[in-house]
């Protein structure tokens, strides 16, 4: 049976800290009726969440906001992106649909079936992915509304070797990787993340992951709220494909992350 766990947390940050360490892909929860449609087997299951899951974003995002000289808040994901991806587009928008990984995946990471062809999403949308985005929605609103502004930096992962999946994997893919947005991202935050992360190694730019996650709401529209997304190849601090940390890059990572949040602050 799967451990009974609410689907999300907004973990209180400082009053006047306009940062939110969005965390979505860090876990590998899926609720038994969920687990119910998807056509892998056991082993074949646990292989593809090694994969699919972005291990130890939560562990470094909670290390990073114990560092912060500025608390941030924190938006945690406690269920699998198999469940919902929390960060693409219920509708026909998303690229990702190409290969079968919209707001409901239907393929897997290698592109093999792992819903029946024909799977409605609609009930796993309005279920988990709604209440997910309005819950963020609120949690940038609550930002705005105490500070006059909102920084999301999502916290991701990469594989060394790029996934079947992956559109746009043939670029660079070095230790860390930040994702901008024309509209989101202002210049002076993506060389903040430069400059923390400088002591991790290389730090690219939209390679191989572009783009950040702004609730549609505000997205295009409010550039109160800044964004920035931060993917960490895996290799830098785990085991792959879904191992342990290993020490001192977790640590490293960490401290450069919150030395982003404290630099998004002011």
């Amino acid at each position: 049976m799967s451990r009974p766990l609410p689907p999300f947390d907004l973990l209180p940050g400082a009053d006047d800290s306009p940062v939110i360490l969005h965390v979505p892909h860090s876990a590998r929860e899926i609720p038994d009726g969920v687990r119910a449609g998807i056509v892998l087997d056991d082993a074949a299951l646990e292989r593809e969440l090694d994969h699919i899951t972005d291990a130890h974003t939560a562990e470094l995002a909670e290390a990073a906001a114990g560092l912060a000289g500025v608390t941030p808040w924190r938006f945690v994901n406690r269920l699998s992106r198999l469940v919902v991806d929390p960060e693409r587009f219920p509708d026909e928008r998303e690229e990702m649909l190409a290969v079968g990984m919209g707001a409901v995946y239907t393929r897997t990471t290698h592109r093999a079936e792992l819903r029946p062809a024909g799977t409605d999403p609609e009930p796993l949308v309005e279920r988990y992915f709604r209440p997910y985005a309005e819950a963020m929605t609120r949690a940038v609103a609550g930002r705005l509304a105490a500070t006059g502004r909102a920084v999301v930096i999502d916290v991701h992962s990469y594989p060394t070797e790029a996934l079947p999946y992956e559109l746009h994997g043939a670029g660079p893919r070095p230790p860390v990787c930040v994702g901008t947005d024309a509209f989101h991202t202002p210049p002076e935050l993506a060389e903040l993340a430069r400059k923390a992360f400088a002591r991790c190694g290389e730090t690219g730019l939209d390679s191989p992951f572009s783009g950040t996650y702004v609730p549609l709401d505000f997205y295009g529209t409010d550039q109160r709220v800044g964004a920035l997304m931060v993917e960490i190849r895996r290799d830098t601090y785990m085991t792959e494909p879904g191992g342990p940390t290993v020490e001192p890059g977790l640590s490293r990572l960490a401290a450069a992350l919150a030395t982003l949040v404290d630099g998004a602050s002011r």
